[in-house]
């Protein structure tokens, strides 16, 4: 396996990370509000949460390629490989990410899930101080 095929398996790992942390991310905000988990109303948690599923839907909403898949199908190329990646690691990351949908259905499913982020976003605020924490929760019940 050459570097640059090594490289790409980093970056098609890498966007499945992107991904779980998008959909587990909001599933966590969810399942932790239920059961008074703290640390899912951190300020920095929620906003780079929120962001990066909001970078998805900008680049889906202006026709670009995602930069993740660009750069890997490149380094593909640079290595030597142009038909489905062969690493076992590579093929399960490669199904997971890659569907065979329309690109105008997932951009709805983007804009749907963005606005999701955002209402959970607002109905379950997230704190910037542990003050904030202390007088939400005692107000919570």
């Amino acid at each position: 396996m050459s570097f640059y095929c090594f490289l790409a398996d980093l970056i098609a790992v890498f966007h499945l990370s992107y991904i779980t942390f998008v959909i587990g991310g909001l599933l966590a905000i969810l399942v932790g509000r239920l059961l008074g988990w703290s640390w899912v109303r951190n300020f920095w948690f929620r906003l780079i949460h929120l962001m990066m599923i909001l970078v998805v839907v900008a680049e889906a909403f202006c026709g670009i390629l995602c930069p993740l898949t660009e750069w890997e199908d490149r380094l593909r190329e640079a290595g030597g490989e142009y038909s489905e990646p062969g690493w076992f690691i590579d093929r399960v990351v490669h199904k997971l990410l890659f569907v065979d949908l329309s690109p105008e259905f997932l951009t709805v499913c983007y804009a749907i899930f963005a606005l999701l982020a955002i209402m959970v976003f607002l109905l379950i605020p997230p704190r910037r101080k542990a003050s904030d924490a202390v007088e939400t929760e005692s107000s919570d019940r």
